[in-house]
């Protein structure tokens, strides 16, 4: 356990009791969330490109997409590595990865944005402030001396570390954002686990998490769009599809960035010896792309690395300690010419897998289903899972009843939602 964290940073919400004295802390976060079933469900929720998925000239059949676990674990080891390289303690690090998709219900987004619309009379849903309330209260496996939920009872820097958005959703309505970290009835373990924090700012680990996160699916998502077939390399020599690309990277990912520097950005990663120029499913063209992918890893992560080194070291002698950066002693700094390049990767993704007609017809019927699911639910709580059935059945107020079927909607599979709407008869 290195010494730049603290006994506060190692303390959990409620009393627990080591099983085995030799794992540190954070070995011990790690390995709750690595045998948590909120983190197996993430094998069944699908991340982008659905499994089976092609519309390749060479005739490619995706049978193996990413999933959002699959996703977890690469953005895990992303952050680990950057993380460690930093100072920051790597199981912790692996920690707030693995759990920072816990909350996503079926269907990723899409479901996202039904639930906020189904849950707006009880606070709205986000998910990361369900993986939040999944890692303090829904997941099995800690209970409070007078029988409180507890969740997986993690230290405070690891609940900490997986805080992408550490404020309510008041605060990030004020601040112009629909994202926030917490509902309302977790605020008080929220409140306990920011003690000392400065308010609406993440932690160091939290920010490379952050950072982790977007190089791992901005990489990752464009190679499954490849194997697809969705994306042909040489489209992006198109200015028309350039000049669209370009809109849409502004429009989502880079606001405020001017078609001139999104030009730059698209061309230095084209100048790239490693950037596939064509691709045709061979095998070398696999093993070329596989390469493009952990190049272009490294470009990322080694930028972010180099720029925070040097903003710690001008800094260092007004407001930086010495050694290894972690929690709230310095700030991740990643050069807005990196930014843009995995802006421009993000928006390749969207514009070649998500914008496709079929796609769109997807995700339009995915929305319905997960609205049916907790107008249907709440009409037939009987359907509920056992723990959820009892914690409506406790409820008092038909907020806390929505927020239970809602809790019950975002914790399926996709495969599990489709199966639950045929029992109940909405699809």
């Amino acid at each position: 356990m290195t010494d730049a964290y603290s006994d506060a940073d190692r303390e959990r919400h409620l009393p627990d009791h080591p099983s085995n004295v030799r794992r540190t802390a954070f070995e011990r976060d790690r390995a709750r969330v690595l045998h948590s079933a909120a983190l197996r469900r993430l094998a069944a929720k699908t991340q982008v490109v659905a499994p089976g998925s092609s519309d390749s000239a060479f005739g490619a059949y995706l049978d193996s997409p990413r999933t959002r676990l699959t996703h977890s674990l690469e953005c895990a080891q992303i952050g680990r590595e950057l993380g460690k390289e930093l100072g920051a303690d790597p199981d912790l690090m692996e920690t707030a990865c693995l759990s920072h998709d816990l909350g996503h219900p079926p269907f990723g987004h899409t479901g996202e944005e039904a639930l906020a619309l189904a849950a707006a009379e009880c606070g709205g849903f986000e998910g990361n402030a369900q993986s939040f309330r999944i890692l303090v209260r829904l997941e099995a496996k800690v209970l409070g001396p007078n029988g409180e939920l507890g969740g997986l009872n993690l230290t405070r820097a690891a609940l900490d570390a997986a805080t992408k958005y550490p404020w309510t959703r008041a605060e990030g309505q004020a601040r112009g954002t629909a994202k926030f970290g917490v509902y309302a009835d977790d605020e008080p373990v929220f409140e306990w686990m920011r003690t000392g924090a400065v308010p609406g700012r993440g932690c160091f680990e939290a920010q490379v998490m952050d950072w982790s996160d977007d190089v791992a699916y901005s990489v990752h998502d464009l190679e499954d769009a490849l194997h697809a077939g969705y994306l042909v390399p040489k489209a992006l020599l198109s200015l028309t599809e350039q000049a669209e690309l370009f809109e849409l990277t502004e429009m989502r990912y880079a606001p405020g960035a001017s078609a001139d520097e999104l030009s730059e950005a698209l061309f230095r990663l084209m100048d790239l010896d490693y950037w596939p120029g064509d691709y045709d499913g061979s095998f070398a063209a696999q093993a070329a792309l596989k390469n493009t992918t952990s190049s272009l890893i490294g470009r990322f992560c080694q930028s972010a690395a180099a720029a925070t080194r040097e903003a710690a070291a001008d800094r260092e002698a007004e407001t930086y300690v010495t050694g290894p950066l972690t929690r709230y002693a310095a700030d991740l700094v990643v050069p807005r010419r990196t930014r843009l390049e995995c802006a421009l990767l993000k928006a390749v993704t969207a514009l070649y897998v998500m914008q496709r007609d079929d796609a769109r017809e997807r995700r339009r019927l995915q929305r319905e289903l997960v609205t049916s699911l907790a107008e249907g639910l709440s009409a037939h709580p009987e359907h509920l899972e056992p723990s959820f059935r009892a914690w409506y059945s406790d409820a008092t107020d038909e907020c806390t009843r929505l927020r239970v079927v809602v809790d019950q909607v975002a914790s399926l599979t996709d495969d599990a939602a489709y199966a639950l709407s045929r029992r109940l008869g909405t699809v």
